[in-house]
């Protein structure tokens, strides 16, 4: 009954992460068929109603309904963030697994390129991508994915150089099978827990670099809501309606909690060494 108990208590993290980041990726999905009125539907005579005065939510100093604005900024802002660490993750695996299976210069070269890559902060990434090509989505994905790009490297090669120091590794070189094979085979299927975890957790970090990126006007371009505009657009009226503030600060907060809990749990799910712990 006690270990049941631990083990119930212990994937806490696990499912309140699931319910928050399910939850809110239900509003997201939501938001692309319905919303209470358009996000983008002006109503000057209705300006800075409190919530439940004027729809669920109350409106900003524009009277758009802020609950429309932050059903679709949590599609917004969920999007970048899973476009931009799905690139990340891709492109660092396979620096990482690369430097781990040549090791040598080529893993010298490629790592201290990461250190370099991650020295640079997203939010100058974006800036120096926006004046070559314009900010937007896309910009904001590319300069967040750039970013993640040797953390998952790190991570990466640090775990396949415990795998390629495997018996079983060492047994299929000398069963005459490659360097890719090898990878495809035996590296990544061992890695792959670490990798998700890594990606999981990413994503909150993600949500953060986005929401700064749109409260600077780096982000996507105007109309379209998103959660780190809303907090900027809200930064002069906060004696006045500071819902609009409290409210996408919120919604920020509680998904990153989310992704880190869900990232906490998987990982004590994943790991043998955290169960045993």
């Amino acid at each position: 009954m006690a270990t049941a108990l631990r083990q119930g208590l212990s994937r806490g993290p696990l499912w309140i992460g699931g319910l928050l980041i399910g939850f809110i990726g239900a509003v997201a999905l939501l938001s692309l068929v319905w919303t209470p009125l358009p996000p983008g539907k002006l109503q000057i005579v209705q300006k800075l109603k409190p919530p439940l005065a004027q729809g669920l939510l109350g409106t900003d100093h524009l009277g758009r309904d802020v609950a429309s604005m932050l059903m679709v900024g949590a599609w917004n802002s969920l999007s970048i963030a899973v476009l931009a660490v799905a690139m990340g993750a891709f492109a660092g695996t396979l620096l990482g697994v690369a430097a781990a299976a040549r090791r040598g210069w080529f893993e010298a070269i490629a790592m201290r390129a990461n250190d370099v890559i991650f020295a640079v902060p997203p939010i100058l990434s974006a800036m120096m991508l926006g004046a070559l090509l314009g900010t937007g989505r896309f910009t904001a994905i590319i300069a967040i994915s750039v970013f993640m790009v040797p953390v998952f490297a790190r991570v990466t090669a640090s775990a396949a150089r415990q795998v390629w120091s495997r018996d079983y590794v060492q047994a299929a070189r000398g069963a005459g099978k490659g360097g890719i094979r090898i990878t495809i085979d035996h590296v990544l299927p061992n890695i792959a827990n670490q990798i998700i975890v890594q990606a999981t957790i990413q994503l909150g970090l993600a949500i953060l670099t986005e929401a700064g990126l749109s409260f600077l006007g780096l982000g996507m371009a105007p109309p379209a809501p998103t959660w780190g505009r809303m907090l900027a657009d809200a930064q002069t009226y906060l004696g006045r309606a500071p819902w609009l503030a409290i409210l996408p600060g919120l919604a920020i907060a509680l998904t990153v909690l989310g992704f880190n809990m869900l990232g906490d749990g998987l990982r004590d799910l994943l790991d043998p060494r955290e169960r045993s712990r």
